[in-house]
C-alpha cells in the first residue's frame, strides 16, 4: 500500500486512482478515513480525473502518532503528500473536518498548486462559540462528544451514525450499510487521535485561512445539517472568500458524500471541469 512520510516520520496512507487527468484531492471527516470518499474517488477517476484520498494521521491506515493531532500538522501532512506526488492544478475537496484541513493547507502553503477549492458541509470558519464568534456552538456540545469518546467510543460512533451524522434520526431512511461503515471506519481511528481531533475541528479558527483563498471556491452545505449547522458553517464561509459560490442542499444533512451522492458528484464534476 502506498504511503508518504511526514516531516516527523509519520506514515500517511493514500489512494491514487485513475489514469491521469487533473488531480482531485479528497479530505475526509472525523473519525473516518479515505474510504469515506471511495465512491467519489471512483466516480471522478471514471470521469477522467486523478482522484487522491489520504488517511489523516491517527486515522485509518496512517500512523497513530501521540503528537500532531491538530490542524497545522494535518495541513503539513497534506503538503507532504502533495509535494511527493508533485501535484499541480489540483482541486482540493474537503468534507467536514477535511474542509478545515484543506483551508488550513491554503493558509500555510498557499495556492500555487491549487486550481480550486470545494467545501462540503465543512467546519470553517469556526465551530466553537467565543466572544468574537457568538454564532458558534457552545463548548458543552464538544465536551459532550469528548466525554462520549472517552467513555465508550464504539457506542458514540453508533449513536452518531444512527442519529445526526446521516440524519437517520429525522426519518429513519438511511441505509444500515452507511451506518455500519461509519462505525467501522471510526473504530480504525486511534483513540487519542479521535479525542484530540474533536478540538481540532471545533476550536480551530479558520477565518485567517479563508482570507487567503484566492482560487475559485464552491461551498456546498445542507440546510438540515445537525453536525455543522448551515448557519455556523457554509453560510458564513461563503461570505469570507471573494467570489465563492454557495450551493445549498435543501433538507439535506451532514453526510452529503453518502446521502446526496449523485447530486454531489454532478456538482463536483461541473466545478472541476469548468
Amino acid at each position: 500500500m502506498p504511503y508518504v512520510t511526514a516531516d516527523d516520520g509519520a506514515q500517511i496512507f493514500y489512494k491514487d486512482w485513475g489514469d491521469g487527468g487533473s488531480p482531485v484531492v479528497l479530505s475526509h471527516g472525523w473519525p473516518l478515513n479515505s474510504d469515506a470518499w471511495e465512491a467519489t474517488a471512483r466516480f471522478l477517476a471514471e470521469h477522467g480525473h486523478r482522484a487522491i484520498a489520504h488517511d489523516r494521521r491517527g486515522h485509518g491506515r496512517s500512523s497513530q502518532t501521540w503528537n500532531g493531532n491538530e490542524m497545522d500538522t494535518y495541513a503539513d501532512d497534506l503538503a507532504c503528500l502533495v509535494d511527493a506526488l508533485d501535484l499541480t492544478g489540483m482541486t482540493l475537496v474537503g468534507h467536514s473536518t477535511g474542509g478545515g484541513e484543506i483551508v488550513r493547507y491554503v493558509g500555510r502553503h498557499g495556492t500555487s498548486r491549487v486550481a480550486g477549492l470545494v467545501l462540503v458541509a465543512a467546519v470553517p470558519p469556526l465551530m466553537l462559540r467565543t466572544d468574537d464568534n457568538p454564532e458558534g456552538l457552545p463548548i458543552e456540545v464538544f465536551d459532550g462528544i469528548r466525554a462520549g469518546e472517552a467513555a465508550n467510543r464504539s457506542q458514540l460512533y453508533r449513536d452518531f451514525a444512527d442519529g445526526p451524522f446521516f440524519g437517520h434520526n429525522r426519518n429513519g431512511d438511511v441505509a444500515q450499510g452507511f451506518r455500519d461503515a461509519f462505525w467501522l471506519q471510526g473504530m480504525a481511528c486511534g483513540h487519542r487521535a479521535a479525542y484530540e481531533c474533536i478540538a481540532a475541528f471545533s476550536a480551530t479558527d479558520f477565518r485567517p485561512d479563508l482570507a487567503k483563498v484566492d482560487v475559485p471556491t464552491l461551498v456546498i452545505h445542507g440546510d438540515d445539517d445537525q453536525i455543522v449547522p448551515f448557519e455556523v458553517g457554509g453560510k458564513r464561509s461563503v461570505g469570507m472568500v471573494d467570489g465563492a459560490v454557495l450551493t445549498v442542499y435543501e433538507g439535506s444533512g451532514h453526510a452529503l458524500p453518502d446521502t446526496d451522492r449523485d447530486r454531489l458528484h454532478a456538482d463536483l464534476l461541473a466545478f472541476i471541469d469548468s
